[in-house]
C-alpha cells in the first residue's frame, strides 16, 4: 500500500503514458500502440502479484500484437491499488530483482481499473461485456469463503448479502454468478472463467462454489455454469515481496519520475494452464506458459515443495528472529529442516508424471537465496489456517497412508500454533493476521496445555477433519509445540536430529 508520503503531490514527475516515451533506455517500455488495445481479459483481485505475474504476460502477447487482450482491473475491496495507477494511466513498473542485478520494465496491459464496492454495476457492465472472454482471479485462499469442511460458508454475512441483493455483490461468486446471469439472458457466450490463486484444483474448486452458490439463487442458472462455463486449472509460480517506501525511492530515482506502486518481483516466473477456452485465449505459450490437459502434477509439486517450504521457513524464521526469506533459509538449521522437509513430501507428489524434483528443489534453493528480495517472513505467515490443509496437512496424510513419518510436516504445523501464540510476547501483536484470529486468541488467552490447544486449534481450522489419520497428526503436532513451547524451534530441531 502507498504511504501517505508518497501518496501526496512532489515535485517529482508522475509516470504515465507521455512520461514513459522519456525514461532512461535501460528501462523496458510497452512497444505498442496502448490506445488500440481492447479489454478482453477482468482481473478480480489486482494485487502486486498479478502485476508481477499474469499482467506481465499478458503485456508480453499485446507487445507481439494480439491487441484484443487488455486487461480491466477489479479490486473487490479497497481503492488502493486503482488510487496509485489511475494517475499513472495504469502504468507501473516491474522491478525484477536477483542478488546481483535489477531490470525495470514498465507494464501497460492494465487499461482500467474499477473499485467494486465504490461501482459494482461498472464491475457487472465490463463482466457481460461480450468482448471480456476470460475472467481471471487473484483474491487470496480466505476470499473463497469456504467452511471448514471444504464446501461454500453459506453462513458468511457477504454470501448472504449477495444472495439477497444479486444486483449489488460484493464476492466475487456473487459479481460471477450475476455476470453469467444476465450474459445468458442477452445471448452472449459466457466467458471462461480462471483460477490463479493457490487452491487445490482451484478451476474444479472454483466450479465446485460457484455452482453451490447459484444453486441457491436459481437451479437451472446452476445447471447452466455446470454444463457451459468453463473452469480450467492453473498454477502460478512467482515471488512477490510487498513494496517498501525504500523500494519507491529507488525506482523513482532510476526512472527520473515517481511511480506511486511499483511491484517487486524474482527472474524465475511460472504458468501452468489446463488448455480450456472455448471464447478463445492469448497465444499466451509463446511466452513461456505451459498448456496442458492437467494441471495437478505441477499444482501438487508446486504446493507441497515451494508453498509448504514456504510456510516452514515463515514461522520457524518468525520464531528464529529471522525478518526474511533468505536470512531464515541461511540459518542452517531452518536449511537443514527444509532439506528433511523436502525429502518427506517428495514421495507424496504424482508418479510418472514427469516431475523432476531435483531440479525444481535445487531452484528453490536458489530463489530463497536471493537477497535482494527481502521477502518478508511476516508477510508469507498471513492465513496459515487457509494454507496449510492442501501445503502440509495432505502431504502428512499421504505420508501416514504409505507407512511412513510425517513428522517434519506436522513441525510446520506446530510452528504456525507457536508463531499465533507468539503475537504480542515475542512477536509484534498484528505481526501477520488469519481469518480465525478472534478464535485463536481466545484459546492463547485459555492457557491451555500442548495437548489441548492442538485439539482445539484442529477443530476450529477443520485440519484433517474426516481423515481417520486425524489422531496421529494431533499427536505428531502436540510433541512438537511442547518442543517449541520449552525451547524454541533449537529444541524442536533437536529431538528431529537436525
Amino acid at each position: 500500500m502507498p504511504s501517505d508520503q508518497t501518496s501526496r503531490a512532489t515535485t517529482t514527475k508522475r509516470l504515465s503514458g507521455e512520461a514513459a516515451q522519456t525514461l532512461p533506455a535501460s528501462v523496458a517500455t510497452p512497444s505498442y500502440d496502448r490506445s488500440r488495445v481492447v479489454p478482453g481479459i477482468v482481473h478480480l483481485g489486482v494485487g502486486a502479484f498479478h502485476r508481477a505475474h499474469q499482467a506481465a504476460y499478458v503485456d508480453d502477447c499485446l507487445a507481439a500484437g494480439e491487441t484484443g487482450w487488455g486487461i480491466v482491473g477489479v479490486s473487490l475491496r479497497s481503492a488502493d491499488t486503482r488510487d496509485a495507477l489511475s494517475p499513472q494511466d495504469g502504468l507501473y513498473t516491474l522491478a525484477i530483482r536477483s542478488s546481483g542485478e535489477e531490470k525495470l520494465r514498465i507494464i501497460g496491459s492494465i487499461g482500467a481499473l474499477l473499485v467494486a464496492p465504490e461501482d459494482p454495476d461498472a464491475v457487472l457492465t465490463v463482466l457481460t461485456d461480450p468482448r471480456t472472454r476470460i475472467v481471471t482471479l487473484t483474491i487470496t485462499e480466505k476470499a473463497y469463503l469456504r467452511s471448514a469442511s471444504g464446501g461454500l460458508d453459506t453462513a458468511h454475512p457477504d454470501i448472504v448479502h449477495d444472495l439477497a441483493n444479486p444486483q449489488t455483490p460484493k464476492t466475487a461468486h456473487g459479481f460471477l454468478t450475476e455476470a453469467l446471469a444476465r450474459r445468458k439472458a442477452a445471448g452472449t457466450p459466457p466467458f471462461t472463467v480462471l483460477c490463479c490463486d493457490n487452491l487445490p484444483a482451484n478451476g474444479a474448486t472454483l466450479h465446485r462454489l460457484l455452482i453451490e452458490f447459484a444453486t441457491l439463487r436459481d437451479s437451472r442458472l446452476a445447471s447452466h455454469i455446470a454444463d457451459q462455463v468453463a473452469f480450467p486449472s492453473s498454477m502460478v509460480d512467482r515471488i512477490v515481496p510487498a513494496t517498501t517506501d525504500a523500494d519507491r525511492a529507488r525506482i523513482a530515482v532510476e526512472l527520473g519520475v515517481e511511480d506511486a506502486w511499483p511491484v517487486m518481483t524474482e527472474p524465475f516466473c511460472q504458468w501452468v494452464i489446463e488448455d480450456n477456452f472455448p471464447q478463445g485465449r492469448p497465444a499466451w505459450e509463446q511466452f513461456g506458459v505451459t498448456m496442458v490437459d492437467d494441471v495437478r502434477p505441477f499444482e501438487d509439486m508446486k504446493l507441497r515443495l515451494l508453498n509448504g517450504s514456504h510456510s516452514a521457513i515463515a514461522y520457524l524464521g518468525l520464531l528464529s528472529g529471522h525478518a526474511t526469506v533468505d536470512r531464515a533459509f541461511a540459518d542452517p538449521a531452518i536449511r537443514a529442516f527444509v532439506d528433511a522437509l523436502w525429502a518427506e513430501a517428495i514421495p507424496t507428489l504424482p508418479k510418472n508424471a514427469g516431475l523432476d524434483t531435483a531440479s525444481y528443489t535445487a531452484e528453490l534453493a536458489e530463489r530463497f537465496s536471493n537477497t535482494a528480495l527481502a521477502h518478508r517472513t511476516a508477510q508469507i505467515a498471513n492465513d496459515g489456517s487457509q494454507k496449510l490443509p492442501q501445503r502440509i496437512v495432505a502431504s502428512a496424510i499421504e505420508r501416514l497412508r504409505s507407512g511412513a513419518s510425517p513428522a517434519h510436516l506436522m513441525l510446520v504445523v506446530a510452528a504456525w500454533i507457536a508463531a499465533c501464540e507468539a503475537r504480542g510476547k515475542s512477536l509484534p501483536e498484528a505481526h501477520f493476521t488469519d481469518p480465525l484470529d478472534t478464535s485463536m486468541a481466545t484459546i492463547r488467552d485459555r492457557r491451555l496445555s500442548a495437548t489441548e490447544t492442538v485439539n482445539a486449534v484442529f477443530d476450529l481450522a477443520g485440519f484433517a477433519k474426516s481423515a481417520p489419520e486425524r489422531q496421529r497428526l494431533m499427536e505428531l503436532t502436540i510433541v512438537h509445540l511442547e518442543q517449541l513451547q520449552r525451547g524454541g524451534p533449537a529444541a524442536a530441531f533437536a529431538a528431529l536430529d537436525i
